[in-house]
């Protein structure tokens, strides 16, 4: 399968196209080129709110006469959809959306398009430095942060305050010792509780016990990367995940992180595999989810769940050393196609992603601003406090060429959830890493 991507994706980079209309009618930003252009953007999942989508559509026609088509991609398939569309000239978004975690292998071999010239113009080091890390090949600028969003904690008070705790714990490892003494006491006397649900598969929120430890998952030595999950400091960390799996979780050890809010709600639905709904019920004290899950956090009135601040409260995980636990960073990049016809007009559209307007547009729908000057605009709510003082010491997973296909090979998943399961946490280290360490360095 990496042959494959890395075939598809090498091609984006012999066709790139400039294209432009004649027109010397400058428009309004000034690039006369991008006038009367047509260009599409794909965006990932829903988190970008309607609002905003409806802003770059109207913004982009007043500026440049031309018609913007946003299409919504879903995260399960998007790797396979990049790798056959990118390459192709005439089914090629012009700019797309692209998980943080993904850009290093499509900007690697080619897929984006040089936009170093643009940095400065679309903030420069304003921009959230991490995020601009894993969109860069050798000091030049393919892909740039477009919203971030730190994980933390939400729970409820009224179920901590049950099992004696008033007071949130301030270092990680007290943190880990109260949710496994909230299990077992189980004061609402609920079936399955967890005093912190966390799924075995669910490495996005389970790294946080590695980082927090200082271990990490790769690393960059003498010219390659090498997974590092038998690291002292990373063996350490998943050996307190592993106790807080076996004692304070009741997830299922397949489940990943992927709407947990369902256990820490009085009531909520989901949908099966099959299609059917089956109703839950509060049975979590604690869950771990990027900050935008408030939305979906609280008691219900009507079809919209009403957050009760005297009933559910937000946490940053703490760390052992006075700070915020290291926790994975949630968000994406944004770029412009390699291979891309309308690239006057994908640049436009980079402008307006970047402007002032469309960064507070983000942060007043809860999506942490690309640029450090607008993120004032989440506003001072307990959610804004917690998102900005969570990501003030959060990380990414390793800028590798090949972490997009360690990523699609589901060990990552496997070896977590064989960890959640009790297992042997050296030896799994051992073997995982001699299984993912060649993926890394494969483009």
């Amino acid at each position: 399968m990496r042959r494959k991507i890395a075939a598809a994706l090498l091609a984006a980079a012999t066709v790139i196209t400039m294209a432009g209309c004649s027109d010397d009618t400058p428009n309004p930003s000034g690039t006369d080129t991008a006038k009367g252009q047509d260009i599409t953007f794909w965006l990932i999942g829903g988190d970008t709110p309607q609002s905003a989508r409806d802003y770059l559509i109207e913004e982009y026609n007043k500026r440049t006469g031309g018609t913007l088509t946003i299409v919504e991609q879903t995260w399960g398939d998007i790797i396979t959809k990049l790798t056959t569309n990118m390459p192709d000239a005439n089914n090629t978004p012009d700019v797309t959306e692209i998980g943080n975690t993904q850009s290093p292998s499509f900007t690697n071999v080619g897929a984006f398009l040089d936009i170093s010239d643009m940095y400065q113009e679309l903030g420069g080091t304003k921009l959230l430095q991490s995020f601009v890390d894993v969109g860069m090949v050798d000091g030049k600028n393919y892909t740039l942060p477009y919203y971030f969003g730190s994980r933390y904690m939400f729970y409820r008070k009224d179920v901590w305050e049950a099992a004696g705790y008033t007071e949130m714990p301030t270092t990680l490892d007290a943190f880990n010792a109260a949710v496994i003494d909230i299990t077992t006491k189980n004061p609402l006397g609920i079936a399955d509780f967890s005093g912190m649900f966390l799924g075995g598969q669910d490495w996005r929120d389970g790294v946080s016990w590695v980082f927090a430890n200082g271990g990490e998952l790769a690393k960059y030595e003498n010219g390659q990367w090498a997974m590092t999950l038998s690291d002292p400091n990373t063996i350490k960390g998943l050996q307190q995940l592993q106790d807080i799996q076996l004692r304070a979780s009741m997830a299922p050890t397949t489940a990943r992180d992927q709407s947990p809010w369902l256990y820490i709600n009085d009531s909520d639905s989901m949908t099966n595999d099959d299609g059917t709904t089956s109703a839950t019920a509060l049975s979590a004290a604690t869950i771990m989810a990027p900050g935008w899950a408030h939305w979906s956090i609280g008691d219900l009135e009507g079809d919209a769940r009403v957050w009760n601040p005297d009933k559910f409260g937000t946490y940053v995980l703490p760390g052992n050393d006075g700070k915020p636990a290291p926790v994975f960073a949630g968000g994406s990049n944004v770029g412009i196609s390699a291979a891309s016809k309308n690239v006057e007009g994908a640049k436009e559209l980079m402008r307006i992603i970047f402007s002032a307007e469309y960064q507070q547009i983000l942060g007043q729908n809860g999506l942490g601003p690309a640029n450090s000057d607008y993120v004032n605009s989440l506003g001072n709510d307990e959610f804004a406090k917690a998102l900005i003082e969570s990501a003030s010491n959060s990380k990414l997973t390793p800028a590798a060429v090949g972490w997009a296909g360690v990523e699609a090979t589901g060990k990552l998943e496997e070896f977590f959830a064989r960890v959640a399961e009790g297992g042997d946490v050296v030896a799994l280290a051992a073997e995982y890493d001699a299984t993912l360490t060649p993926l890394l360095n494969q483009a």
